[in-house]
């Protein structure tokens, strides 16, 4: 597997060895000893699949209290996917990193607790998997706004289809006050 770094502390980008030939491919989508071995040592206890289409923006979100980490994949499609730093108190608050995961690079994320998250779909249709390190809670749910200016994601779509909750997600500077106060 390769492992690439991003400029988020935590977050990788990573290619699971793929092997292939006429009949199609094979590829170990998990395998918990070799990502402990890259330093992703939580236990994961909830499996998600979400299927979306062209122009579908789910997100940007997070746990308060009960973060989860996340490892992300595409099985079918493809998505623009998004981590952004929602830590105040860290040198890279406001940043975030952005990767294109489809069934074809088969290239998965890797998103440590503490950090929002969200995609688009690019293709026609698309299956979104993550493993989570904690259960979804809905009364711990908060969101970003996906088009804050402060956050310039270069989404690959002007007018997505959104969710009512996700349209009116606070912008990550108002979100931080309200939850300081």
């Amino acid at each position: 597997m390769k492992v690439q770094q991003t400029t988020l502390p935590g977050v990788l980008l990573l290619q699971p060895q793929t092997f292939g030939d006429e009949r199609g491919f094979f590829l170990e989508s998990f395998q918990s000893q070799r990502y402990r071995d890259i330093g992703i040592e939580l236990p994961f206890v909830q499996d998600n699949h979400s299927r979306s289409g062209r122009g579908v923006l789910r997100g940007l979100h997070f746990q308060r209290t009960r973060p989860q980490g996340k490892l992300v994949r595409v099985s079918r499609g493809s998505v623009f996917d998004v981590v952004v730093d929602i830590n105040p108190q860290s040198a890279t608050f406001g940043q975030h990193v952005a990767a294109t995961l489809s069934d074809e690079n088969h290239l998965q994320m890797w998103i440590p607790p503490g950090y929002a998250h969200g995609f688009c779909v690019t293709s026609d249709v698309a299956d979104f998997e993550y493993k989570c390190t904690d259960y979804y809670l809905p009364s711990d749910e908060g969101g970003v706004l996906w088009s804050d200016p402060e956050l310039a994601i270069e989404w690959p779509v002007a007018d997505p289809i959104l969710s009512d909750k996700d349209r009116n997600h606070p912008l990550l500077r108002a979100l931080i006050q309200t939850e300081n106060t």
